[in-house]
């Protein structure tokens, strides 16, 4: 595949979807439906929006099935910067798609539970709402083990992005910076009991945050500095101007 912007707008495109699905399932919604501190409350949210419920696992499943072609097409953009570093980073992106499915069975289980099968009716209401926290818990669980392919593809992609000429060096920067502050995310949510209560958690994946969103939206929006070969033949060597 010709590196061009059509390929770059491609993955742009791609990571807003992954960006908007994601956002809405793994952020929004929760923060209307959840709340930790009062089973009954969140089941009674969840029984009274089971649509907006149904639409956050949709949602969720759609931003992993998304996360396929996005490293894929991010390849054929970088395989010319650095083929190993464009292999490792499709790699450990896509290795991460079958652990979030997984994590997302455990909404349907929820969703199970809170429709009050005729099976369900040996257990109490008490039993019914821990086993909805209980799943809900679980999931967070293993969205915190998949948080670590999350970080850890983020470098060899911003060593990519930093490296390629045709995208600021600075977003690559950030995704680098932002993949070690996800992974000691990680680290400090595994260690610690109570990582959450601290400062440093809400701010820690930020540089994160900005990377990749920036990058979605230069990808997007601007495009890429065309590669083609120059009047000697060498391919290796990019074209200043910029593509329409």
């Amino acid at each position: 595949m010709e590196v061009n912007n059509r390929t770059a707008r491609l993955a742009g495109f791609f990571y807003f979807l992954i960006a908007v699905t994601g956002l809405f399932s793994l952020m929004y919604v929760p923060s209307l439906l959840i709340v930790w501190d009062n089973p009954s409350e969140t089941i009674d949210n969840i029984k009274s929006s089971e649509f907006l419920f149904r639409m956050e696992i949709l949602s969720e499943l759609l931003c992993y099935l998304f996360f396929i072609p996005l490293p894929l097409i991010l390849y054929q953009l970088f395989k010319r910067i650095n083929k190993t570093q464009a292999v490792l980073m499709a790699v450990l992106a896509i290795i991460s798609v079958p652990i979030s499915f997984n994590a997302v069975a455990n909404k349907l289980d929820v969703l199970s539970l809170v429709r009050g099968a005729e099976y369900l009716n040996i257990y109490t209401p008490d039993e019914i709402q821990a086993q909805v926290m209980l799943a809900f818990k679980s999931y967070y669980n293993e969205i915190l083990a998949v948080q670590v392919f999350w970080s850890l593809w983020l470098f060899p992609f911003g060593y990519l992005v930093f490296k390629s000429g045709f995208l600021p060096k600075l977003l690559g920067l950030f995704l680098m910076v932002g993949s070690i502050g996800y992974f000691l995310d990680f680290i400090g949510r595994m260690a610690f009991s109570d990582y959450g209560s601290l400062w440093i958690s809400d701010y820690i994946t930020i540089p994160a945050s900005i990377g990749e969103l920036g990058t979605c939206l230069w990808l997007l929006i601007m495009g890429i500095k065309n590669i083609a070969p120059t009047a000697n033949g060498d391919k290796d060597k990019e074209r200043i101007s910029i593509l329409p």
